[in-house]
């Protein structure tokens, strides 16, 4: 269930600055007027109760303080909760491959306010993307405020039963979220499946074939890796690829992530020691694959644990006669985006039983 916090009263839990936006910014904005939303229905709202009794199991798709009502969807199903879950692993996968973290956010609340601290409009949108979370202003709790915290880099809408581009878009637009991804997967209503990626250019947004956030990530690539039955191996060599264009323009690399570097360091050091110790060559290379083999093993299977994914399989050690670079790259990338032990053992090619 997507809920709105009661207790997210932004002028409480952000002291430092009352949770008001700067209203130079605020009286820029277009009014916004004859907006449309598609698939959701209409509930009063007071402007006066907005943050206290906004409770409803629905998801929030828009609230107006001038007309005091809320857009709601209808409960979302497992068509749009599975697609809006899937960019999480799979970004896991393209932060690997670029060696620094993008932290993702979810529906949490974008609300916008007056010079006096007072909601004016909000809306949740299904996912949110931030690439560089170590430089970002975060709410310390509760909705993230127009005009005084960081925008996402990427906003995910799905459209499985509702349509985001006479509503939600121009509110994107005009709050100036850099990129907006509109999904509509498969089995929508009266749509044809597919992502749309609209950029912002020159205040406006203009639709493009490719993400600008996530380099040369298409919008075909992107589809399919939201909605493909089980992620493929082309989806992991996309991912790989985006990661690798993301760290080779910022210089960082998977060993800049601490537990990749950790594993690697640790495998030669143990390796080193067994081929030193059995004192002949054979047995440096030999004891060196089995440390690097034992330590990637041990990696994955911390993240599968981690994601509630336990292997009952082979141990996965004996599959890693090769733990070079590329290899512990696909490993992890496989870990973070599998659905299940079959699935992450099949993009691998490893045995089942």
């Amino acid at each position: 269930m997507k809920r709105y916090p009661r207790s997210a009263r932004t002028r409480d839990a952000d002291p430092a600055g009352a949770g008001v936006a700067d209203p130079a910014v605020i009286s820029s904005r277009p009014l916004l007027e004859n907006l449309r939303f598609p698939g959701c229905r209409p509930l009063p709202l007071p402007r006066g109760r907005f943050e206290e009794d906004f409770d409803f199991d629905e998801q929030l798709e828009y609230w107006d303080a001038r007309t005091e009502t809320a857009w709601v969807a209808e409960t979302p199903g497992i068509v749009h909760e599975d697609t809006s879950r899937r960019l999480l692993h799979l970004v896991y996968g393209i932060a690997t491959a670029r060696g620094a973290p993008i932290r993702a956010i979810g529906t949490i609340g974008l609300v916008e306010r007056d010079a006096g601290g007072d909601p004016v409009r909000a809306m949740q949108p299904d996912e949110t993307l931030y690439l560089h979370p170590d430089r970002t202003v975060f709410p310390a709790a509760g909705p993230l405020v127009i005009g005084r915290h960081d925008l996402p880099d990427v906003v995910l809408e799905v459209d499985h039963t509702t349509d985001i581009r006479p509503g939600k878009l121009p509110v994107y637009e005009a709050w100036g979220v850099p990129e907006l991804w509109a999904v509509v997967p498969e089995g929508a209503r009266r749509r044809r499946p597919g992502v749309t990626i609209h950029r912002m250019v020159g205040g406006r947004y203009r639709s493009s074939p490719a993400s600008v956030a996530l380099p040369g990530w298409t919008a075909a690539e992107i589809h399919a890796a939201l909605t493909e039955p089980a992620p493929s191996a082309r989806t992991d060599r996309v991912l790989r690829r985006v990661g690798r264009v993301l760290g080779e323009r910022e210089g960082t690399k998977p060993d800049d992530v601490p537990l990749i570097r950790s594993f690697t360091e640790e495998a030669r050091a143990e390796g080193r020691a067994e081929g030193y110790a059995e004192g002949r060559a054979e047995g440096y290379a030999e004891g060196r694959a089995e440390g690097r083999a034992e330590e990637l093993a041990a990696a994955a299977h911390a993240v599968l644990q981690a994601r509630g994914i336990r292997l009952t399989g082979p141990p996965l050690a004996g599959s890693f006669a090769d733990a070079s670079r590329e290899k512990v790259m696909a490993v992890m990338a496989a870990a973070g985006a599998c659905t299940d032990e079959a699935d992450f053992r099949r993009r691998l090619d490893f045995p089942r039983r």
